[in-house]
């Protein structure tokens, strides 16, 4: 039986509990149950690889002690198992009984048991029990499956996160190219994408066991969500890592003056949320030029303080950032002061779809001297395509024509899509960085999607103008 047929077999199963209400919930209770598979899949290659192993899991709490058997628990006893001892024991584990308690802890603090049905649960338990994850064929299939589940967990909402398709978080991670020793970071690593994607990176130079650990150490990660961090987690795990790589937990929510020469990495990787809007509050951990409730804003502002001197990043952004005023401004002129953002590449429509059709840029900057020139780059859809879309998305092979150009930006073949444009020009611009090709003809009209767009940046920037206003008018009659 494929794994394709597992996973099917497993919705199709929890599609009939009563408690497990709509895809979100149905796939949290599926990836906690893969976890435990993993988990104990994983404990008999670490029983092997680390000296003096031991068990985080109580004896009785071990995925082969209490599921592996077919004919096991069922029906209401192991609903009674699942609820009354399972479930609390894990969420109270013990974190300094080792690295390994740290990871069980951390993914089943904010999990839940969702299915009623004890006979149900038995099903899919034993669908879950056909996966050999350390089987190399299941693990590598599981990998490919595990890329759709994440897709089709995604959708457009008002938080603003999308899936980062496969093919854009490679080119970043392939440009940014992370050596062994270089900590890497993504501050809003969801289902961990750029993660996984830094280790594959990395794992290229791995040679020994001691290189492995060394490797291991330089990946971190901080998530919000619960479901997400769960996710990635599992990722982490079915890439190799046997140590907690993935905080719980928002990088906005720490005052910005807090963050000193320790917390900093070389290199960050990273899609933040954006149109999402923060907490009341949460813009006061930052300096008063740099307040804002838009999450994209302000993780931007955090990266620049995050990275070392030499630090490089790589970061999606939508449009909205690029020609955006008021705080967006002054967050762009600390980017260019103190960075140097070398290169904008420029998505077309489509590349998020179908969660957004709202365009989008990748920038690229490194810290620790101020920009002079900044190269921009059009990605141009393939021949035949108008737009990219679910059945159609973009591929890394599409960014052959970047990767070539990267290293030879004054040759006249590629300057149908690439031009440069000063810090000087950009500054008297009002740090205004949507900057359209040159060398092509501009559309005479906007899509809907850009006018909107527009349209909501102008009206969040009047908003932010009469809130600076107010705040003024507060102090003075203080």
């Amino acid at each position: 039986m494929s794994i394709t047929t597992n996973i099917k077999g497993i919705r199709d199963v929890m599609r009939k509990d009563a408690g497990v209400d709509g895809d979100a919930q149905r796939i949290s209770q599926m990836v906690w149950m893969l976890f435990m598979k993993i988990f104990a899949d994983k404990e008999e290659e670490w029983e092997i690889t680390i000296d003096d192993y031991e068990s985080p899991i109580p004896e009785n709490l071990k995925w082969q002690n209490w599921a592996s058997d077919e004919e096991g628990l069922t029906g209401d006893a192991l609903m009674d198992f699942i609820n009354n001892e399972l479930f609390p024991t894990l969420k109270d584990l013990d974190i300094s009984i080792s690295p390994q308690a740290k990871i069980i802890r951390s993914v089943f603090e904010d999990t839940y048991n969702y299915m009623k049905n004890g006979t149900l649960f038995r099903q899919v338990i034993n669908q879950v029990n056909k996966i050999d994850f350390n089987s190399s064929t299941d693990r590598h299939l599981f990998n490919d499956l595990y890329e759709t589940i994440l897709k089709e967990l995604q959708s457009a909402g008002s938080s603003g996160e999308y899936y980062t398709p496969r093919a854009v978080t490679q080119f970043m991670v392939d440009q940014i190219n992370p050596q062994m020793q270089e900590s890497v970071l993504d501050p809003a690593c969801g289902t961990g994408g750029f993660l996984t994607c830094a280790i594959d990176h990395k794992k290229k130079n791995v040679q020994n066991d001691k290189d492995e650990q060394a490797m291991q150490s330089t990946i971190r990660g901080i998530e919000k969500k619960p479901l997400p961090h769960l996710l990635c987690t599992t990722n982490l795990m079915l890439h190799g890592f046997d140590v907690p790589a993935v905080i719980r937990g928002n990088l906005l929510s720490k005052p910005y003056a807090d963050w000193g020469a320790g917390d900093k990495v070389d290199i960050i990787l990273s899609n933040p949320p954006f149109g999402g809007v923060e907490e009341d509050g949460t813009e006061t951990n930052f300096p008063q030029k740099f307040r804002t409730k838009e999450t994209a804003d302000l993780f931007l502002a955090l990266m620049i303080r995050l990275l070392k001197d030499g630090g490089r990043c790589a970061v999606v952004l939508p449009d909205g950032t690029l020609f955006g005023e008021g705080v967006k401004t002054r967050i762009k002129e600390e980017l260019m002061t103190r960075c140097n953002l070398h290169t904008i590449v420029r998505l077309p429509k489509g590349v998020f779809n179908p969660y957004t059709g709202i365009k989008t840029n990748v920038l690229f900057f490194e810290k620790g001297t101020p920009t002079k020139d900044v190269w921009y780059f059009e990605h141009p859809y393939p021949t035949g395509v108008k737009s990219y879309n679910k059945g159609k998305p973009i591929h890394i092979k599409e960014f052959d024509l970047e990767k070539a150009w990267w290293t030879d930006r004054d040759n006249e073949k590629y300057s149908q899509h690439a031009w440069k444009v000063s810090a000087e020009d950009i500054k008297a611009r009002g740090y205004n960085l949507d900057i359209k090709n040159p060398h092509q003809e501009a559309d005479l009209l906007a899509s809907p999607e850009e006018l909107l767009a527009k349209f909501q940046q102008t009206e969040k920037t009047i908003n932010s103008i009469q809130q600076e206003i107010a705040d003024v008018l507060t102090e003075a009659l203080i």
